[in-house]
């Protein structure tokens, strides 16, 4: 499995064929090394957490030109359709649901954080349930990409239902869990092989650096992968 992290919390999975766009904020992304054209290239699905605009980035764009399935809410699907999404090519859920994305599942699971989208004039349209993101493989590592969320005692349930392999983890504080905190979410809930933080280093007003999450995760048997933005890693 290829992943590229893209900055904040957007990234590419590339495994089996498919090529996964998570929460592909590119434009405006002060950390992005790519385009969004360059993203899109070859993108199978992407998959949104929630439906803040540095998440939902230039998701509407990157369907469009590669025709690629849209993964999300049922609130952001919606919402996306009405941007220019074909609605033919969305796959709708929510909390607790898994879905059948075409060679991997998808479920979402809970994430303690808001979701809506903000427009013209400071007005914000109301976008569901934010959630995390479980994808299971068949000849694959199991991946949990955390979305935008506090430390919560029922991620023991998630480790338990889904006994995820590697986890995308938001360290940035101010709007996620900051790195200590995301390392005891880690180390007390979930037995992961590899550890890869992101929500960070993008905005002036959250950590701009994976110290503490590094220094926290000090002694764990899990691997911390602090990627570097634009260079694909194997895990």
């Amino acid at each position: 499995m290829k992943l590229t992290w893209h900055g904040h919390s957007a990234f590419t999975i590339e495994t089996a064929g498919k090529k996964i766009v998570i929460d592909p904020f590119i434009t405006g992304n002060p950390g992005a090394k790519q385009s969004w054209q360059d993203v899109a290239q070859g993108a199978t699905h992407v998959l949104l957490t929630h439906g803040h605009n540095d998440h939902v980035g230039d998701a509407v764009e990157i369907c469009k030109q590669s025709g690629a399935m849209l993964v999300a809410n049922f609130e952001v699907c919606m919402f996306l359709v009405g941007k220019g999404v074909d609605g033919s090519k969305i796959n709708p859920g929510n909390h607790g649901g898994t879905l059948d994305c075409g060679g991997f599942t998808t479920t979402f699971v809970q994430a303690l954080h808001s979701s809506s989208f903000g427009g013209e004039g400071g007005t914000n349209t109301y976008l569901g349930n934010p959630a995390g993101l479980v994808l299971h493989f068949p000849d694959a590592p199991t991946l949990y990409h955390f979305g935008d969320t506090d430390i919560f005692g029922d991620m023991a349930l998630i480790n338990e239902l889904h006994e995820p392999s590697i986890g995308i983890v938001p360290i940035g504080d101010r709007f996620t869990m900051g790195g200590a905190v995301a390392a005891l979410a880690c180390r007390r809930f979930f037995k992961l092989d590899v550890a890869i933080p992101c929500h960070y280093a993008s905005f002036p007003i959250i950590d701009q650096n994976a110290d503490k999450f590094v220094a926290a995760m000090e002694g764990s048997s899990t691997k911390v992968i602090v990627p570097e933005v634009g260079k694909a890693f194997s895990v």
